[in-house]
């Protein structure tokens, strides 16, 4: 059952015609089915944490790498512009650093810990779509120094962010 209203849901979400009963064999259904099973799921990186709101923190010493989870940058969609804060700026934990528009929505990203802004990465001034492309490797936003480390710590590991994100990520 629960299998069922799964497939029903992504069925729906894909905008794909779903029925429950016996599968017709047109070759419209299986190109249906194909493009449902050949969509993957949302990379999750060992060994990062994960806000809720869908940022990441890569730890290196007291700096934090940070950007958007590859699940954010595919609820997004493509992504056109990224406001950044300055480096130098404070960063408070929970509160917005900056933006990330999209052809989809504009929306608020949040500090997942706070401290320092000692880098952002400029590259995405002019190929926002690394956002989506490469959200952990050339899509990252900022460096900052960790002013407590404790607020890397109370984020989710990558198998309670990968369940977050299946069980709605909201």
């Amino acid at each position: 059952m629960a299998l069922r209203k799964l497939a029903s849901e992504a069925a729906t979400g894909l905008g794909v015609r779903w029925a429950a009963g016996p599968v017709a064999s047109s070759s419209s259904t299986k190109t249906a089915i194909a493009s449902v099973f050949s969509r993957g799921f949302a990379t999750v990186m060992d060994g990062f944490k994960y806000a809720k709101s869908h940022e990441y923190v890569n730890m290196d010493g007291d700096v934090a790498t940070i950007g958007i989870s590859d699940f954010a940058q595919s609820e997004l969609g493509d992504v056109v512009y990224v406001e950044l804060p300055e480096v130098g700026s404070e960063l408070t934990k929970g509160e917005t650093f900056g933006v990330v528009e999209s052809v989809k929505a504009a929306s608020d990203v949040y500090a997942p810990v706070s401290g320092e802004v000692v880098e952002v990465n400029e590259s995405l001034s002019d190929d926002p779509s690394k956002v989506n492309s490469e959200p952990f490797e050339g899509g990252w936003m900022m460096k900052v120094k960790v002013s407590d480390a404790s607020d890397a710590d109370a984020l989710l590991d990558a198998k309670a962010y990968e369940a977050h994100c299946e069980s709605g990520g909201h």
